[in-house]
């Protein structure tokens, strides 16, 4: 059978939006060990200056959050000039079909339960960035 070749990530941008602390740095941790660049926002507001700044090939956005929740902070990514095309990944405790279908109706991209394990992350990151497959 022949091998898949394995995606090359590296150096994809990659935001990451939760305000719980240790998903931050799980999810961080993980992504710079495969190469990713990550910049982490423990809120909405947070998260929509730094977007602006790092400017993210690829957006993880956790669903329950104080203040400015995922899906409204979704809704805002999706009205931004700056980040209206950048794919936008929920991050949810559950895989209910609620959730799910009220990100897609926000504009998200993708759902998947958090925490998402690195081939989860890999396949994500293959799957809605542009990248290079390494032979």
């Amino acid at each position: 059978m022949e091998q898949k070749a394995e995606q090359d990530i590296s150096g994809v941008k990659i935001a990451v939006v939760d305000d719980a602390r240790t998903i931050r740095m799980m999810m961080s941790h993980t992504l710079k060990g495969m190469g990713c660049e990550v910049e982490c926002a423990e809120d909405g507001y947070k998260a929509l200056g730094m977007l602006r700044r790092f400017k993210p090939d690829l957006i993880f956005l956790d669903i329950t959050m104080p203040e400015l929740d995922g899906y409204q902070t979704c809704t805002l990514i999706r009205n931004a000039e700056g980040t209206k095309n950048t794919p936008v990944i929920m991050l949810s405790s559950s895989d209910g079909i609620f959730d799910i279908a009220k990100g897609q109706a926000r504009g998200a991209t993708a759902h998947v339960t958090k925490i998402p394990s690195e081939a989860v992350l890999r396949q994500l990151i293959s799957t809605h960035t542009k990248i290079r497959a390494v032979a």
